[in-house]
């Protein structure tokens, strides 16, 4: 593996919703992330995955664990000269094209807010040519700086969130979702265009999704997350074709397959989290690149293959 970009060790992000209630969306979670990979965070909605990004982001403070990002620590207070330091090396590209972007704001202005913010270029003409030059970059032409986010399709408003994100020249970029809200003609071209930017600028990716189709093509590792909980984590072949846990097979038997006689003949298996517990499990190394979230007992029980009452088939 390449040198470790960021690393996050047993972090915790709960919400106190009242004196009784706690939701713990991302509850005592550990991963490494390598320099120039994709490493995507998959699961169903309200897994903690969103949650879990906008942590490592700083939009929500952590209460507790440690991310370490390019060797310095960024959990906890952190000083103006360390929020820069995040600010110009971590971005994101959020899941709704239209609610992230200020419908009162031209592109030129929406595109170049980070630069504003960090005071990275000193004359308008700089400034806007930092602007079409990232533009390009994302397959928008010159002509569009002058526009507002209601005159684009969903698709060029994605590229906009994502011109956004390349024009501080980040070194690691969290996509949170950014096919969900597109057509599926559409997905595929954001897809391509995330892979391309991605290698031209050797960039980092950390890719969140539940399109696991999508994953496979996109992922050199992934992590499947569930109740706050990462339950497995490995190489592309070591979740679609040897997964263990029995969250990890459920998700995997509800990707439907383009053949119409395959689809007919396509076992889904759902999973029951009754005796589970997963603060009672450890992270158990499986090989050099697979981990998977469990004990001692339930290990040994699905390396057997026994998942009775945990999978029920549909």
């Amino acid at each position: 593996m390449s040198n470790v970009i960021l690393q996050v060790d047993n972090l915790k992000q709960y919400f106190r919703i009242d004196r009784k209630t706690t939701i713990k969306a991302v509850d005592n979670v550990s991963f490494k992330v390598y320099e120039g990979e994709i490493f995507s965070v998959v699961g169903e909605s309200g897994s903690g995955k969103s949650t879990l990004g906008r942590s490592l982001i700083r939009i929500y403070d952590a209460n507790a664990g440690e991310v370490t990002f390019l060797g310095k620590k960024i959990t906890g207070k952190l000083n103006g000269e360390s929020m820069r330091f995040l600010r110009k090396n971590m971005q994101m590209i959020f899941q709704d094209p239209m609610a992230s972007l200020n419908p009162r704001k031209k592109v030129l202005d929406t595109v170049a807010f980070g630069l504003d913010v960090a005071k990275e270029v000193k004359t308008k003409e700089e400034r806007k040519q930092r602007v079409i030059d990232v533009l390009k970059s994302v397959g928008l032409s010159e002509d569009h700086i002058t526009r507002y986010p209601h005159m684009f399709s969903g698709g060029q408003r994605q590229r906009i969130g994502v011109a956004r994100a390349l024009v501080m020249d980040p070194k690691f970029i969290i996509a949170d979702e950014i096919i969900s809200a597109l057509d599926v003609s559409i997905q595929a071209q954001v897809i391509n265009l995330m892979r391309k930017i991605q290698k031209e600028k050797g960039l980092t990716l950390m890719f969140i999704a539940h399109d696991l189709s999508m994953v496979r093509y996109i992922s050199d590792r992934v992590a499947v997350m569930h109740l706050g909980h990462i339950v497995e984590m490995g190489t592309v072949e070591d979740i679609y074709e040897h997964p263990l846990h029995p969250y990890t097979k459920s998700l995997l038997s509800a990707i439907p397959h383009p053949d119409p006689d395959s689809e007919k003949l396509r076992k889904r298996v759902l999973y029951h989290k009754q005796n589970i517990d997963y603060n009672h499990g450890q992270i158990q190394a499986l090989n050099d690149t697979h981990t998977v979230l469990a004990t001692k007992e339930e290990l040994d029980a699905w390396q057997k293959g026994d998942y009775s009452d945990i999978l029920v088939q549909m």
